[in-house]
């Protein structure tokens, strides 16, 4: 318990790193400390602390897993060694600290992710830091070559499979619940790529109109998605900063067309392309 209740403080002080302790809203702490993965934090203490049945109910529950991860990042088992080898890391097998323990890799866990996604993302950094090892000699080919290297899409992020599911929930609640007319003018707009003029024309109302009340639905979305975030959520105000900016660029399978039930596109001229708006 000592051991947990010392990884709940670590994981409140990098949630609040700017606050003194003291100074952190008791409810605010109290959400923060109740969205957290628990079970696996505590699975993890365990298994830092070297507990032999929480390193059987670990390896049993977590290895599929890890291989699969593996799998995918290198097919044909090739990565299955860096799976194998996250182990004596995660045991601990190392110089100890000061005091003579171990140093595991657990202590990195906060439990802010699942222990699934949070041992993923350290097999993919283990995979990347290996490639990187091994190509540090090599040339780089031309900019303008067949072989060029493709920058990175996104790094890393332990938190991004949460956050899109979080954020697909709370559009589908926001948008829920606007009025049928503000969902029409969403449609018009975004999901069938009609124009202001067009839109205006569909509803009746003036081009200026148009663009102010699709603004102020907008507005209404972001209030709401951050809202549902706050309460429902438990996230902090870091956290919901964290959980936009992580999807903004890519929200998933979430479709503004399916949220609005729109069937089918219209033949007039498009402002912008689908993929211009659908952000």
């Amino acid at each position: 318990m000592d051991r947990f209740a010392r990884a709940l403080e670590t994981s409140a002080e990098r949630a609040f790193p700017r606050t003194a302790p003291g100074d952190v809203d008791a409810r605010e702490l109290e959400r923060y400390l109740s969205s957290l993965h628990l079970e696996d934090l505590a699975l993890a203490c365990a298994c830092a602390a070297g507990d032999d049945q929480a390193w059987e109910h670990f390896v049993l529950e977590q290895r599929p897993h890890l291989y699969r991860a593996a799998d995918a990042l290198e097919s044909g088992g090739g990565a299955r060694d860096l799976a194998d080898s996250l182990y004596a890391d995660l045991f601990g097998l190392g110089d100890g600290d000061r005091e003579g323990a171990r140093q595991s890799l657990f202590r990195y866990f906060h439990g802010r992710s699942s222990l699934a996604t949070w041992l993923r993302a350290v097999l993919a950094q283990r995979h990347v830091d290996r490639l990187r090892s091994n190509r540090r000699l090599d040339p780089l080919p031309a900019e303008d070559s067949p072989a060029a290297l493709a920058a990175s899409a996104r790094p890393v992020e332990p938190e991004r499979e949460r956050y899109v599911a979080l954020m697909q929930h709370a559009i589908t609640h926001a948008v829920a619940g606007l009025s049928a007319r503000d969902r029409l003018r969403l449609a018009c707009y975004y999901a069938q790529q009609l124009t202001l003029a067009q839109t205006g024309r569909m509803l009746g109302e003036h081009e200026a109109t148009s663009s102010r009340q699709l603004a102020r639905t907008r507005a209404a979305i972001r209030a709401a998605v951050e809202e549902e975030l706050k309460t429902e959520a438990r996230l902090t105000a870091a956290e919901i900063d964290q959980c936009f900016s992580s999807v903004a660029d890519d929200a998933g399978p979430l479709d503004l067309r399916d949220l609005l039930a729109v069937v089918g596109s219209p033949e007039p001229s498009r402002k912008k392309s689908a993929s211009d708006r659908s952000s």
